[in-house]
């Protein structure tokens, strides 16, 4: 039985089980932050309870608004409330699956190995997580590429009296999110497009780890949003729900064509009085005897653990449960009706959310013609993604200000007659060309938020900035969405940009995460493949790697299709019989591989060529298509790529000889870099015929 002295009401009673769910769950886990669920309860609460429209019986229904905890490390505030609400679970193909997405035994078994409550929220590991959260300000970020989503699918897609997307996105952070750079990037995106369905809730509890935030941190947060664009409010009290509800319910209805920002004032931890304004709950357990003393505060059997009292659910099911449920079944209805009239629509918003493609797709990719002087891989890239751009309209994206270079922008004339050159802005939510500023991080994790909504966009820029980047990137592929980030300048071929320009250790970087598909094709007919492989792709995320200059169109008539690229590596030159020597290359560096087998054809020397533009795709082949491939009996074996070697011994073995980059680059004109470094068709020679004497002495 509940202390009854305590003045508990309903909601009162629901905030304090999501508390102590969080206080008991960290304190069995031995680990965990349960400061912040417990002072962001009552917000968290009235937000679900009263705004949200999010139906726990179909947590993926397409006009859902979003909530994105950026705050991970509180992720036991977002368990409880999808336990309490009974939040469905969705399977794989996209079906709610009978089964609850976080239960009571999963919160009892919060960091625990397998369990449904991982230390950080994961997207698809948990049902109703939108995104996977921890680094802080990725979270916020990606809210703003879901905001970008939904103003593009409203305007795509609304129509008179059909009204199918108008859903809100609440991103709840805090004082570490504020703290990062991606988060300032994001804002100022954020209220340079006017994007008036996104709302920040930041949790200002002045405690971070090492302790007061005036440590580091003594800015004033709310003047920096007012100038960011943003409409700017204050709670001064994270327990005044009456007061927040209310300013909620304004937000929502005011229509100020600007992003909101609610500056929250919390005590972290909020318990027992002699707790509070310390950092000691912020990242530990608080202990049993403190836990006791908590609950006796609350009103609450001390000794009681994980316990929902008797009409929480309920409280939940009459709320955000009903009204959401009321919210989803009139949508679906809606959608009825819009399907009757615009059939064509209709179809795209299913594939978009069963993220498929529509038939010919692929149809107007180019066959490049043979021509020694050839193309640079960025630029047969820029026609191959308007020849397919056309086809899907959900295909959209652009570049950290170098569009012009990474050749990304769309400018075609789709099949309606509409010029899809466009850029999205704030007066045009239907441009499918985005303009991100110099902010490679906030465009990563906007890149990330997009593809959550299920379009399927694309960033760019120069392959030295993927650092930059890389958060976003780990992150795309830990949550196995299908990301596409498109870098060109791939290589030393900067030239005279010299070494701060010069990605040396980058593709060996992005090869190393898991999940991530690094492609780096050979001339514009791999690009042409490059593109027809990767966009089919429903859960990995692509690196598409580009050269600046132009690389040799290769004779497929003499040499091998390029539809092998798809298997992420293929014999592109052969020879008769057995090989005496395997030279492996990609991208810019398999034009020297073939013209060294052409140079030792005529000496007698048999060199297999082998494009291995995609490492992953390639170990993703069965052992017998590999080992045709890349025979183990041969020995004798070159590998070249203008990158970092480290890797490549996979494929040159441990007696193979690696030509890469061992230094920085330097900065010189081209064919002098390429001869300084050894990027020549001599030195692939040389290096062949040295490895054909070394095996051939060891027979």
């Amino acid at each position: 039985m509940m202390d009854t002295h305590h003045p508990d009401t309903r909601d009162t009673v629901a905030i304090n089980t999501i508390r102590t769910l969080a206080m008991d769950a960290v304190q069995k886990a031995n680990s965990g932050h349960p400061g912040t669920p417990m002072s962001m309860a009552p917000v968290a609460y009235t937000l679900w309870q009263n705004h949200l429209n999010f139906d726990p019986t179909d947590p993926i229904w397409p006009n859902r608004d979003r909530f994105v905890l950026s705050i991970g490390h509180a992720s036991m505030l977002l368990y409880a409330l999808l336990h309490l609400t009974g939040t469905e679970s969705v399977d794989n193909q996209y079906n709610t699956s009978g089964q609850k997405a976080v239960t009571l035994q999963d919160i009892e078994q919060f960091r625990q190995m397998s369990s449904k409550t991982p230390g950080h929220p994961e997207y698809h590991h948990t049902s109703g997580v939108e995104t996977t959260t921890g680094p802080l300000g990725q979270g916020v970020a990606n809210s703003v590429g879901m905001a970008i989503a939904e103003k593009y699918l409203a305007a795509r897609y609304n129509r008179p009296g059909y009204t199918l997307f108008d859903y809100t996105i609440y991103a709840l952070c805090g004082d570490g999110d504020m703290m990062e750079g991606v988060s300032g990037e994001a804002a100022s995106l954020a209220g340079h497009l006017k994007l008036d369905n996104l709302v920040w809730i930041y949790d200002s509890n002045h405690i971070t780890i090492e302790g007061r935030t005036n440590l580091a941190f003594g800015e004033d947060v709310a003047a920096r949003f007012a100038a960011y664009g943003w409409d700017v409010h204050t709670l001064d009290d994270a327990n005044d729900t009456a007061k927040l509800d209310a300013l909620l319910s304004h937000i929502r209805s005011a229509k100020t064509g600007k992003p909101a920002f609610i500056l929250v004032h919390s005590i972290i931890g909020w318990g027992a009085p002699h707790k509070q304004d310390t950092h000691e709950a912020h990242g530990s357990p608080l202990g049993d005897e403190e836990i006791k003393l908590t609950k006796k505060f609350y009103g609450w059997p001390e000794d009681a653990k994980f316990l929902v009292p008797d009409g929480v659910y309920e409280t939940f099911a009459n709320g955000i449960g009903a009204r959401s449920a009321r919210l989803n079944k009139e949508w679906r209805a809606l959608f009825a009706r819009y399907r009757a009239e615009y059939p064509d629509l209709a179809n795209e918003i299913d594939q978009i959310e069963k993220r498929t493609l529509p038939e010919g797709w692929d149809k107007d990719i180019p066959v490049f013609e043979a021509d020694a002087k050839g193309i640079a891989t960025r630029q047969s890239s820029g026609k191959v993604l308007n020849a397919v751009a056309k086809h899907i309209p959900w295909l959209l994206g652009g570049s950290a200000d170098l569009a012009p270079s990474t050749n990304t922008l769309l400018t075609f004339t789709d099949t309606a007659g509409e010029n899809a050159g466009g850029s999205f802005s704030a007066e045009n939510r239907l441009g499918r060309n985005f303009h991100w500023g110099i902010r490679e991080h906030a465009m990563g994790s906007a890149i990330n938020g997009m593809a959550l909504s299920k379009l399927r966009p694309y960033g760019s820029g120069f392959l030295i900035f993927s650092d930059y980047m890389r958060a976003p990137i780990r992150l795309a592929a830990l949550m196995e969405i299908p990301a596409i980030w498109i870098f060109t300048h791939d290589s030393i071929g900067v030239g005279e940009d010299g070494p701060t320009h010069q990605p040396v250790e980058q593709l060996i970087g992005l090869r190393s995460i898991p999940g991530n598909i690094v492609l780096r094709p050979a001339d514009a007919n791999e690009v042409a493949e490059a593109w027809r492989t990767l966009i089919p792709f429903q859960h990995q995320p692509v690196c598409l790697i580009l050269s600046r200059q132009a690389l040799p169109t290769v004779d497929r008539n003499k040499y091998a299709s390029a539809s092998g690229v798809a298997r992420g590596g293929y014999i592109l030159a052969d020879t008769d019989g057995a090989p005496d020597v395997i030279l492996i290359g990609t991208g810019s560096e398999v034009q020297h591989c073939i013209a060294a087998h052409e140079t030792l054809a005529q000496e007698g020397i048999k060199a297999r060529v082998v494009s291995l533009p995609s490492w992953e795709l390639f170990e993703r082949q069965d052992q017998s298509y590999r080992d045709t491939v890349l025979p183990p009996s041969i020995k004798a074996r070159v590998t070249i790529e203008q990158g970092a070697t480290f890797g490549w011994e996979r494929y040159a073995g441990s007696e193979g000889t690696v030509i890469g980059m061992h230094t920085f680059g330097a900065s010189a004109p081209l064919a002098e870099l390429l001869k300084h470094f050894g990027f020549t068709p001599h030195a692939v020679a040389e290096a062949a015929r040295e490895q054909v004497k070394k095996h051939a002495k060891a027979r």
